[in-house]
């Protein structure tokens, strides 16, 4: 079925050309191609254009979320995928994810993702501020039954399920739908967008549901991580919008959960000589967000 690509670009020249190639390669029909350009320097909007797509500029950098929602208002098929420029496709799973999302309008779709080595990326959750993600989150998920590991860790399910939420890297939905959604909320200018997204779409009636038979490759953070992990704003968006979309009661196991799991990563890294460092970020980095949001 035919359906609409929205793709954001800041400085994602390099990235853009493999996407594209694997579009022409693993697609026999181009989809529609809609690219918000937020400042490129490097030839990326020039690129977009020369494949046939259409250009929105916003050099003045709105922020993805609202640079997706006007690629998404754009959109003249029924279905579509929000598609990150560092995303490349492996095989026509793409048109699969997109056909789902057809059949299925009340819901969004997200297929697995995997990093450049081949692993399975965590861009799957499970729904933040529960009692069972807290009581899990010191615990080895793979040595857990199959059922209970899927529940904590859904990025690792065989068959499709419903999710927390899921990285908006690559998310498909009826056109419709995302509209109606937002997709994402005008003020935040950058991180937890899709937390944000998929918590609202649930509280509408529309799950979020992982399609681990339809898998992307994806580089990850080609435009944000440049200058290095941003932790203190990760750990203060993740609060915000877990804060306002789940309540107090949930923000709290939520800080519990993650409190715990960083703490555990980085006692296990240490235990066996590996780097915990960046779990020991994470963790610093949230007990800082609780005390700003204290005082």
């Amino acid at each position: 079925m035919p359906f609409s690509l929205a793709v954001v670009l800041h400085d994602s020249a390099a990235e853009l050309a493999l996407l594209l190639r694997s579009l022409d390669a693993h697609l026999p029909e181009h989809p529609e191609l809609i690219a918000v350009d937020t400042g490129t320097r490097d030839g990326g909007a020039e690129l977009a254009a020369a494949r046939g797509a259409e250009v929105i500029e916003r050099r003045d950098n709105p922020g993805f979320g609202p640079a997706t929602n006007l690629a998404v208002a754009r959109a003249r098929h029924d279905v579509c995928v929000l598609l990150n420029p560092d995303c490349e496709l492996r095989d026509g799973g793409l048109a699969v994810l997109a056909a789902r999302a057809g059949a299925s309008p009340r819901a969004l779709h997200a297929p697995r993702l995997l990093g450049i080595d081949g692993r399975v990326e965590r861009s799957a959750h499970p729904l933040p501020g529960t009692v069972g993600a807290l009581a899990g989150a010191a615990v080895h998920a793979p040595l857990l039954p199959r059922f209970l590991r899927d529940r904590l860790e859904p990025h690792r399910a065989e068959r499709t399920r419903t999710v927390g939420w899921a990285v908006a890297a690559c998310l498909a939905g009826a056109t419709a739908t995302l509209r109606a959604l937002g997709p994402f909320d005008p003020a935040v200018h950058l991180f937890a967008e899709d937390t944000d997204l998929c918590l609202r779409a649930r509280t509408a009636g529309v799950p979020t549901l992982l399609h681990p038979d339809v898998a992307l490759r994806h580089s990850g953070g080609h435009a944000v991580l440049r200058g290095g992990e941003p932790f203190e704003r990760l750990a203060a968006r993740r609060r915000a919008v877990v804060g306002e979309r789940r309540g107090g009661r949930a923000l709290a196991l939520d800080d519990a959960a993650q409190a715990v799991t960083f703490a555990s990563r980085a006692a296990g890294h240490a235990l066996l000589g590996g780097d915990a460092e960046r779990p020991r970020r994470q963790l610093a980095a949230l007990r800082r967000a609780r005390r700003w949001d204290a005082a």
